[in-house]
């Protein structure tokens, strides 16, 4: 496997230097602060792969190239902004950088409630507490609707909850929530969110899916010339939240997506904490089903609680997906493609040093470290048992 990292730019408290420390080839980045629907110029792509290159890395994956609201909406324009995302993708392909990592999440990104989950070790992990997002959705957003959304005795609890919080941690939950976690795409007040909801207000599932295979249909002729391939990540969490659609949760999703344009650029970034927070999603299968169009994996673990929706992220080892048989999957995969996929650690725990040091939530270093060393422990011992059985 390629072994990347993913980096924030200039601006990430974590270095390239560390990055290279920590035992990784290549790097994981995105121009974060060009706002969505711009063109990447070939120069700030230049620029930016520059001081990769300084530093002795590679910039191996684009993560992400945000899909503008208008496009998941098929808001008038949207075709000229799904255009403007083809052209940065064939500049990324003119300076070398030919996996691009994305999402087709409406309107939040990746979503917790919590970002520094105490476990009993001391280390900190995120969490997604299901009762907290109903307080939010059903209490403090007062979404239209949210109430046919949850049972009674669901929003009983809700209430309960809600009483027990002060006004800090009711701040702390809506931040959380709508303000933006790293490499997130858009942030949100109160109000905007609510207006943004809105628009998702006629769009079920059924037309979310037809507005990516609109998406996919127009890009993939435009780049598949220049080699680049395309690698949809999974929803975080992967079922609807604040009712809005969802259509990259399950094994049928990647299915149906596979199968909107007939192209191995059509493929898939494969994020095992995403995938394994549903416990009707084998992720093993999955990577075994669609081996020929992984072109990307975030391996990290996340164990789900006792309500069956409410999850923290886990050691990488550790945790509700069987990592070892995954990397042994992924090294068969390798063998029969004849090439390397890269992988990054993803959402490690912040320990040690990390609890005295600036990081991103999720992103902390000695965490990742420890991901990236355990994960390259068990692809050597795989690799080793491989060789001498030869």
């Amino acid at each position: 496997m390629k072994h990347t990292w993913r980096w924030f730019g200039p601006d990430d408290p974590i270095s390239l230097s560390d990055v290279r420390q920590a035992g990784s080839t290549g790097v994981v980045t995105a121009l974060h602060h060009l706002p969505n629907g711009c063109v990447w110029p070939l120069s700030e792509i230049m620029e930016r792969k520059a001081i990769i290159e300084a530093a002795g890395l590679e910039w191996t994956v684009a993560e992400s190239i945000p899909i503008h609201e208008d496009i998941k909406t098929h808001a008038h324009g949207w075709e000229t902004l799904a255009d403007a995302w083809a052209e940065s993708a064939i500049n990324l392909a003119e300076a070398g950088i030919k996996t691009i990592c994305y999402n087709f999440m409406p309107v939040l990104d990746w979503t917790r409630t919590s970002l520094r989950h105490e476990l009993p070790d001391g280390a900190l992990c995120l969490r997604y507490d299901a009762l907290s997002v109903v307080v939010f959705d059903l209490l403090i957003l007062q979404r239209p609707g949210a109430a046919s959304d949850y049972d009674e005795k669901t929003q009983e609890s809700a209430r309960a909850r809600l009483s027990e919080m002060n006004a800090d941690q009711v701040e702390e939950l809506t931040n959380t929530i709508i303000a933006g976690l790293p490499g997130a795409e858009e942030s949100y007040s109160l109000d905007s969110f609510s207006e943004r909801l809105a628009a998702y207000k006629d769009i079920t599932a059924e037309v979310l899916r037809e507005n990516l295979a609109s998406f996919l249909s127009r890009v993939i002729p435009k780049i598949a010339h220049t080699g680049v391939r395309l690698a949809i990540h999974p929803d975080d969490p992967p079922y609807s939240l604040f009712g809005l659609p969802r259509v990259v949760s399950t094994a049928q999703d990647l299915r149906d997506i596979a199968n909107m344009v007939d192209s191995t650029v059509n493929g898939f970034t494969l994020c095992s904490g995403s995938l394994g927070v549903r416990a009707d999603n084998d992720v093993p299968a999955i990577l075994q089903e669609q081996a020929d169009r992984v072109h990307f994996l975030h391996l990290r673990n996340t164990t789900l609680e006792a309500d069956g929706a409410s999850f923290h992220e886990d050691a990488h080892l550790e945790g509700d997906t069987d990592m070892v048989r995954l990397v042994d999957i992924i090294l068969d995969i390798e063998a029969k493609r004849g090439e390397q996929l890269p992988f990054r650690p993803d959402h490690g725990h912040a320990m040690l040093s990390d609890l005295r040091s600036d990081f991103k939530p999720g992103y902390p270093a000695i965490g990742r470290l420890r991901g990236m060393a355990e994960i390259r422990g068990v692809e050597r011992a795989l690799q080793f048992k491989r060789s001498s059985k030869s």
